[in-house]
């Protein structure tokens, strides 16, 4: 694919059922100011620049800065933006060079997970508004940090669940308040996608373009090794925590912003690596359950199973007494009656190109949260409680046991050796964030 055909700009899917309205469930966007806001991207890989390109298409902003420890990557959203723009950004390999000497006043945290804590603060201790990427934190006391300095700050940091501004999810949400589905009891999210067990990859030299001891930063310094960068790094748990927080965070936010509930009040987590056979170290087969005062969510994802039993493979089915709703991805949502002579309800997604995002959207309600002093729709605080469902079941998952979680006090109940692992001691130099 050449660079013209992956930079065009199309939408795809039809419009959400007019019978389920996306608007009482999102403020209303008055057309911008134009105010044309310094812009700065921390980690210019593939999920960082889909979003910048987003900003420069809505013509909200100025490319000053690009920064990511790999040249390569660096190179190539600086010839996007050129392209697209005819500005000539800085670039840096330092996120805190980038933010002192160009003073953006929109950072963009695309980095790994293990990288999102401290360019985020950072960011907003230097006065910028932040958009950070999901799941917003490696560990839950990091999130705890990035939410007190927003608040500090009084800058507002938009988070990457896009779903929020998604039309057929905001329809969905609509439907599931209305009470058509009857008495939720459970709500299962998933993730279930084949693949085989792969073979292990040979540690190597760094290439000469990348800075692999910044890329490690606080977490562990592990030898450079092409299944973990770029893009392999979701399911190394020293980067990462695996499936459940690269996607799980996305399901377990719909469940959140459906219940009046703010978190889970016991959590338990099993897998193991049962296919799997290359480098990576997170489970390939996971469960997990969440009780709630009102209801049960459950997790699982499984590695090399095709779905033969099953009508979907990705998103949460709300299981009701009138029936049971799959709200999904690219299938938008269907409403499956109890009664079998009532017809099924379906209503197809309205997804961007490219890699089916609603970005664009995203970004409209992070300026406007920008220009009206208000929360944005994935405002970090949400996105803390979204990534800290992920993270109790890793914790779970880790510490081989049930845990007791207080949401107000952010503490694992009678578990000393449990509350030891909702941080972790950052390598050389580098300061685990403070609240």
């Amino acid at each position: 694919m050449n660079r013209r055909t992956f930079i065009k700009h199309s939408t795809t899917g039809v419009a959400a059922s007019t019978a389920y309205s996306a608007l009482p469930l999102l403020p209303s966007l008055r057309p911008s100011p134009m105010k044309r806001y310094r812009i700065a991207l921390i980690g210019c890989g593939w999920w960082g620049t889909n979003i910048l390109r987003e900003a420069i298409y809505a013509k909200t902003g100025q490319v000053v800065g690009l920064c990511d420890v790999d040249d390569r990557q660096t190179d190539h959203t600086f010839w996007e933006v050129r392209e697209l723009t005819g500005g000539a950004p800085k670039t840096f390999r330092d996120y805190r060079e980038c933010i002192t000497q160009t003073k953006p006043e929109i950072v963009i945290v695309g980095t790994p997970d293990h990288w999102h804590a401290l360019p985020t603060i950072f960011a907003l201790e230097n006065g910028a508004h932040v958009y950070v990427e999901k799941p917003i934190g490696h560990t839950i006391n990091e999130g705890k940090a990035m939410v007190a300095a927003a608040r500090k700050y009084g800058k507002q940091v938009q988070v990457g669940t896009h779903r929020r501004v998604s039309a057929h999810n905001i329809s969905a949400m609509e439907f599931l308040r209305s009470g058509k589905l009857g008495q939720i009891g459970k709500v299962k999210c998933f993730v279930n996608y084949s693949g085989g067990p792969g073979m292990p990859t040979p540690d190597s030299e760094a290439p000469k373009e990348l800075d692999w001891d910044m890329w490690c930063g606080p977490a562990p310094l592990t030898p450079y090794n092409t299944r973990i960068h770029p893009k392999g790094f979701r399911n190394f748990l020293d980067y990462a925590n695996g499936t459940i927080a690269d996607w799980g965070i996305h399901w377990f936010d719909q469940v959140l912003w459906w219940t009046e509930e703010k978190y889970p009040k016991t959590i338990y987590s099993t897998g193991n690596r049962y296919i799997k056979q290359d480098n990576s170290d997170a489970p390939d087969s996971q469960f997990a359950t969440f009780e709630f005062e009102s209801f049960t969510c459950t997790w699982e994802n499984k590695q090399n199973i095709k779905n033969y039993n099953e009508d979907h493979n990705i998103g949460c089915y709300f299981y009701g007494t009138e029936g049971t709703l799959h709200l999904g991805w690219r299938d938008g949502w269907t409403f499956y009656p109890r009664n079998t002579k009532d017809s099924t309800i379906h209503v197809d997604p309205q997804l961007n190109t490219p890699d089916f995002q609603n970005i664009k959207e995203l970004w409209a309600d992070f300026i406007d949260s920008i220009e009206n002093s208000r929360l944005p729709a994935c405002d970090i605080e949400i996105g803390h409680r979204s990534t800290n469902m992920s993270l109790l079941a890793m914790l779970s998952y880790k510490a081989g046991r049930s845990i007791q979680w207080d949401g107000e006090k952010e503490m694992i109940i009678g578990d000393p050796e449990a509350n030891k692992l909702l941080s972790r001691a950052y390598r050389g130099d580098w300061e685990y964030p403070r609240v």
